[in-house]
């Protein structure tokens, strides 16, 4: 998410864009159409709850990169909270989901991981380039989707970053490592999942800390005045980010439900990288990666196929659908070329450690968080000494670094 976005006055619904508006909820219900007459249903229902998701992180402008940077350097820690909520809701429900084993006939499959040099690394890489390239995996579909120029530029790069971390990954899981863990299989459900809600609420507890040190009291959030400012925010945006938080958490529930296993984007990049690839004469198929069973197959489908991409799509175009709603649907061609260098190295940096970390905010945070996989709380720890690293190097580009990462403010406590 783009710094200082949530601060921008929103357009009133008068404001609404209709052509933007029309073509998206095409896309959107023609799409539907399409996936469930050429390929199955289930297709089609999480293409609507990818444009769900959309909708959600639009309105709520409900980003990891910036909720982050604010915690660092203003010491606000609100959107970092509303993360922890999220994660703490849907661990409720992700536990005895995962226990059983299966709901409505689907199978249900955890997002587990090996804990080692790879996640670390990729973590670590990835939250580097979530300050330069402006936004994760998440914030980087709906940015795009909003209509946002130079996040497109991140994407490309994102793709082209999770083809190169194919490429190596086979190396770097020959580095060391210990097998997947998961805190409700240790531990059994009930005593795993209260265990993950103690600990998110530490971390709830320790973010008021800072911030009421810092500043004395909690930033407050814009207070709903009644029914008809709620109906308009839900239609129209801005939503709370206590919303955004509920949706998303809701959201991957019906991903689990449905797909049968959580949400997760950096796949589909990954995959789009190897079609590309493989149409432009480069034989990715003989790459190790490729060889195995899962990419193989996903490599010789077509892309309708791969849930992880349908859903991806349908982020982007739920997101137009939001940003056309709010009258925000508006390209900016002219990108400062320090910018776009950020928004390039920031892409690549973004998909290379993806791939090597298993996932990104999504799939290997928030989705492992859930799954009761230690794998996602090491990917918080790495993700936030790469986001501090992305930080100081910010202004190199020309963005602001701001609060205890100015140059002037660390010259100060050196005297």
């Amino acid at each position: 998410m783009v710094a200082g976005l949530r601060r921008i006055s929103w357009i009133t619904a008068g404001q609404t864009q209709a052509l933007p508006l029309v073509v998206a909820l095409l896309l959107l219900a023609g799409g539907a159409v399409y996936l469930g007459d050429s390929v199955s249903g289930r297709q089609s229902a999480l293409y609507l709850i990818g444009g769900a998701l959309g909708v959600a992180l639009y309105h709520a402008l409900f980003g990891f990169t910036a909720a982050y940077r604010r915690l660092f350097t203003e010491g606000r820690g609100a959107g970092v909270r509303a993360q922890l909520i999220m994660l703490a809701l849907a661990s409720a429900i992700f536990a005895p989901l995962l226990a059983a084993g299966s709901a409505f006939g689907q199978p249900l499959g955890p997002a587990l991981a090996p804990i080692g040099v790879s996640v670390m690394a990729g973590a670590f890489l990835f939250g580097i380039g979530m300050q330069l390239g402006g936004g994760c995996a998440s914030g980087t579909l709906f940015t795009v989707g909003g209509g946002s120029t130079r996040m497109t530029f991140t994407l490309v790069a994102f793709i082209a970053g999770s083809l190169a971390g194919s490429a190596h990954l086979p190396w770097w899981l020959a580095q060391p490592k210990i097998a997947s863990l998961s805190i409700y299989n240790e531990m059994g459900w009930p005593g795993g999942l209260a265990l993950q809600l103690a600990f998110i609420a530490v971390l709830a507890l320790a973010t008021i800390r800072i911030e009421r040190k810092r500043h004395g009291v909690l930033e407050q959030s814009e207070k709903i005045t009644g029914a008809a400012d709620a109906w308009r925010r839900l239609l129209f945006g801005r939503w709370p980010l206590l919303w955004g938080a509920l949706a998303l958490a809701l959201l991957n529930v019906a991903t689990l439900l449905v797909a049968g296993r959580p949400w997760g984007i950096t796949w589909g990049y990954t995959l789009w990288g190897g079609k590309v690839a493989d149409a432009a004469g480069l034989d990715v198929a003989a790459w190790d990666f490729w060889q195995w069973p899962g990419p193989a197959r996903a490599l010789d489908a077509g892309i309708t196929q791969d849930v992880t991409s349908v859903m991806n799509v349908g982020i982007i175009v739920g997101a137009a659908v939001a940003a056309a709603l709010a009258g925000r649907f508006a390209p900016l061609l002219k990108i400062p070329p320090r910018s776009l260098a950020a928004a390039l190295i920031g892409g690549l940096l973004l998909g290379y450690g993806a791939r090597l970390a298993f996932g990104c905010n999504i799939g290997a945070f928030f989705s492992g968080v859930v799954s009761g996989s230690l794998h996602g709380w090491v990917w918080l720890v790495f993700g936030l000494l790469g986001t501090v690293a992305g930080i100081y190097l910010r202004p190199l580009f020309g963005f602001e670094a701001g609060g205890l990462f100015r140059p002037e403010f660390l010259r100060r406590k050196a005297l």
